[in-house]
Parts: C-alpha cells; sequence; structure tokens
C-alpha cells in the first residue's frame, strides 16, 4: 500500500482554518479525506457531523471524507486509520491534521519520523499555516504560539487582508518572511484556495531544492556586506524600512523566532560537519524549529541535502552538481532565540 500524504494544518483562532478546511472537503475534487481535530472548538468543522456517541470519534461523511476528532493520541489515531484502510473498513487518499490554535505543529510533525509503523503508513507532506492580517501583529507579539507556528510552516497563508490596509498587509509581510524566508506567502478570500497549493506541496521531501524567498534574500544582501557566511536579517537589522519608526510602513518587531542564512563556496568537511551539528541539536534542538540546506561536500560530486524539525535531522545525496554549476552550500535556520553568531562561526570552522 502506497504511504498516505499527511498535512498538518495550524494557525491562530479565529484566523480561518475551518473555513479552509471546510472548502477543501466540499470541493468536488474525488479525493477522500480523513480529518483529524485536535480539539473541540467553538469551531468545529460542522457540529451536527462530529456527533462524538461513538468511543472512536470516526465519522464517515457523506462525500467520502472522514473526521476524527483526538483528545487522547495522535499516533493512535493514525495507527487506527491506516490499520482501517489496510483492512477496507473505511476508504480516504490522505490526511488533514487540524491543531488547536494554540498548538506547537512540531511534536504533531516529529510522530511522522519518530514512530516506525508511522513512518511505513503516512508521508508527511507539509505544515500550512493560516495568519490573520486583522490580528497577527497583536497575536504574534503576544503568543509564542502564534511565531512558532509561522517559524515551522511550508505555506502561509493570509486572512483577511481585506478587513485592513494594504500597506499592513505589506508590513506584516515583511516582518513573517524575517521569521521565515522559506515559505510561501499568499493572501487569501475566505479560505478560497486551489487544491494544488494545499495538497502535495512536499515541504518535508529532501530534495535539492532550497526555497527561500530569494527577494527576502537581495534585499538582505543590498545592507550587508559579504562575508563567506552572508548574515541574514536578525536582531541587528539595519534594513532602511526600520531606521525610521512611522516614516517607513515596516515597524521593527523583535521577534524570537527569527531565520539565517549560512553560505559559502569552500567545501564542507563531512566528519566535522557531522559533529558540529550533532552538537548544537543537542544543545538548541527545542529552540529548532525548522532547519534546511543543500551542501558542497568534500568526496563527493552529489549534492548533499539535510533538513530537519528540531531535536529530528535527516540527510541525503541528491543529484550530482551540473558540469561547470557553481558548487556551494547554502543553508537555512528557523528557530526561537538561536545565537546566530556561534552557528555562523562553527559552520565556518567546520569548511575544507
Amino acid at each position: 500500500m502506497s504511504l498516505i500524504p499527511a498535512t498538518i494544518l495550524t494557525g491562530f483562532l479565529g484566523s480561518g482554518k475551518t473555513t479552509l478546511l471546510k472548502r477543501v472537503l466540499e470541493e468536488a475534487h474525488g479525493q477522500k479525506i480523513a480529518v483529524i481535530e485536535n480539539e473541540f472548538g467553538e469551531e468545529n468543522i460542522d457540529a451536527d457531523i462530529l456527533v462524538t456517541e461513538s468511543k472512536e470519534q470516526i465519522i464517515q461523511m457523506s462525500n467520502g471524507c472522514i473526521c476524527c476528532t483526538i483528545r487522547e493520541d495522535l499516533r493512535a489515531t493514525l495507527q487506527l486509520l491506516a490499520a482501517k484502510k489496510r483492512k477496507g473498513l473505511l476508504d480516504f487518499d490522505r490526511v488533514v491534521i487540524e491543531t488547536t490554535g494554540l498548538a506547537d505543529p512540531g511534536p504533531v510533525a516529529q510522530t511522522f519520523f519518530m514512530d516506525d509503523e508511522i513512518a511505513e503508513s503516512y508521508l508527511l507532506d507539509s505544515i500550512l499555516t493560516l495568519v490573520d492580517a486583522k490580528h497577527a501583529d497583536r497575536q504574534l507579539d503576544d503568543r509564542q504560539e502564534a511565531r512558532r507556528q509561522v517559524g515551522f510552516a511550508d505555506q502561509i497563508f493570509i486572512s483577511k487582508t481585506d478587513l485592513v490596509a494594504k500597506d499592513e498587509t505589506d508590513a506584516l509581510i515583511h516582518r513573517l518572511k524575517h521569521m521565515n524566508p522559506r515559505a510561501p506567502y499568499k493572501a487569501v478570500h475566505f479560505g478560497e484556495v486551489a487544491l494544488s497549493e494545499v495538497f502535495d506541496l512536499r515541504g518535508f521531501n529532501l530534495n535539492a531544492k532550497l526555497d527561500i524567498d530569494p527577494d527576502f534574500l537581495n534585499e538582505a544582501e543590498d545592507d550587508h556586506e559579504h562575508h563567506d557566511h552572508d548574515h541574514e536579517h536578525g536582531e541587528h537589522c539595519d534594513h532602511p524600512s526600520h531606521a525610521h519608526e512611522g516614516q517607513g510602513h515596516h515597524h521593527h518587531h523583535d521577534d524570537d523566532v527569527k531565520s539565517f542564512v549560512f553560505k559559502s563556496d569552500r567545501p564542507f568537511d563531512p566528519a566535522k560537519l557531522e559533529d558540529f551539528l550533532g552538537a548544537v541539536v543537542n544543545i538548541y534542538g527545542p529552540k529548532m524549529l525548522r532547519y534546511k540546506g543543500v551542501l558542497h561536500m568534500k568526496g563527493t560530486d552529489r549534492k548533499v541535502i539535510f533538513q530537519g524539525v528540531h531535536q529530528l535531522m535527516g540527510s541525503d545525496l541528491g543529484p550530482a552538481w551540473g558540469e561547470g554549476e557553481q558548487r556551494n552550500s547554502k543553508m537555512v535556520f528557523i528557530g526561537i532565540d538561536l545565537p546566530k553568531d556561534i552557528f555562523l562561526q562553527g559552520l565556518g570552522q567546520c569548511l575544507i
């Protein structure tokens, strides 16, 4: 049986997760979707669909979608769904997990890698985060969970942009990019999103494409000198739009979730790099949300691709470097108060 793709849908209360989910469930796309809800909040998919008389809390809907609510263990629910699918008792093509507005998506994502039984049945596709343009600034200021959800995202949908001025949306996007330059951003109205932007995004595939917002990188490079490791925007950002509060529309938020990029044309020493990454993951793992890289390694003519969530890190040999292709390494780290200088210096010391 082929692996069942799974999508984690996260976002703060009122950001429109349920609207997006309803839209996905109602669209006639011919796919049967199992939805796992992580809580009974006020905003369920549909209270009358989710009648919870059965102990198992799995409800088959008319269009072939299934809804489960979990209060116990995500792992148990996923195993149960996979077992029922194998036995032909339930028919579904993919799973969407809607987390609570306050959830940290990290442990949910880790479930797909830590547990052998889950890893043999499911393929984690991506983490989608919804951000409410009207309330985002306050939520991001006040709640670390909201900032974490942005840091984890493979795709960010911004809802309610029609309720705020364009410069407010621009300022919000600028702020989000500081936190996560990897994720594409898209404004959505009432959950109207093409399914191609929701499913099969392959955010956790180890592939040679390192998605970092190119405009963001250019903007960062204009302001900083070039070093062996180009420093990204961070806490000491001297981007012109921050210099004069009130004149530009970007206000400087000193968020604890930040990203930085390491780049070098020199190859890595594989043993040194492994030791260094092992050490930082050991110390800072809980604060490392997502990290990913395409690396130029000594001793191989192929790209080395690596990525991680918290303490879980994996790497793979990618395609060969092309004839005449510039061999270099590029890594992006997204985390909570990570000591950028320690990372950049340490990585620099792992180069040949």
